[in-house]
């Protein structure tokens, strides 16, 4: 197996770390008001959302109206997608040690989306160096996590089935994309050591408590 850094996606200008550069004063000027980046208006507080350009590969900040214009089928002959806001669980997944081994992740959370422009799967996971891509083939995909039926409903680009493990039990979740890219974010931003260290160990456990607390789990995948 093969792993590389992922150019799957860039991140938002509104998440990108900001050098720090020379100041002139010692009181921090106040952070610029975030913007669409589509028609620029600024974005009020708590209406953010993101959009996946299909062609850069890459998140975008947007406001409400132009989250709900490319919630569109084929708007912009389909080059952005709104990132939806659906989170589900399904707690009757089949994942054991013996299907994780198959996948070589070589970390205990990874995320998996298709492509659309590339008719395939991919599958990622939090590293130091970002998102870092697994090598994986499409029959291993299939055999270990394609029978999920989260991964049946699960929308290309824009949303992403994200699994966790931790003590010898695996947790499925169908999120937003964004939320696996935030997730990276914060991982390479508290990683320290080869496995992480308690910092980020600590964070990856808050940040799925609250996975956990917003996901529901639909009919189709509940017990009968």
């Amino acid at each position: 197996m093969s792993t590389r850094p992922s150019p799957t996606f860039a991140a938002p200008a509104a998440v990108q770390p900001v050098a720090a550069g020379l100041r002139r004063f010692r009181t921090a000027a106040p952070p610029a008001p975030e913007r669409c980046e589509l028609c620029g208006v600024q974005v009020a507080e708590g209406a953010h959302r993101h959009l996946v350009d299909t062609d850069k590969r890459s998140l975008s900040c947007a406001c409400t109206p132009c989250a709900l214009l490319f919630e569109q089928r084929g708007a912009a002959g389909g080059r952005f997608r709104t990132v939806p806001d659906r989170w589900l669980a399904e707690p009757d997944h089949s994942l054991d040690d013996s299907a994780w081994d198959l996948l070589q992740i070589p970390v205990s959370v990874a995320f998996f989306f298709r492509n659309a422009a590339l008719d395939r799967l991919v599958a990622l996971y939090p590293s130091p160096a970002g998102a870092t891509e697994s090598e994986l083939d499409p029959s291993t995909w299939q055999q270990v996590i394609g029978r999920s039926r989260l991964a049946e409903m699960m929308e290309p680009d824009v949303e992403a089935l994200l699994v966790h493990r931790v003590d010898g039990r695996y947790a499925c979740f169908l999120v937003p994309i964004d939320s696996c890219y935030e997730l990276v974010g914060r991982m390479r931003l508290h990683w320290q050591g080869f496995d992480g260290g308690a910092e980020a160990r600590a964070d990856l456990e808050q940040f799925f408590d609250r996975v956990s607390t917003r996901a529901r789990v639909p009919r189709e995948v509940g017990r009968p």
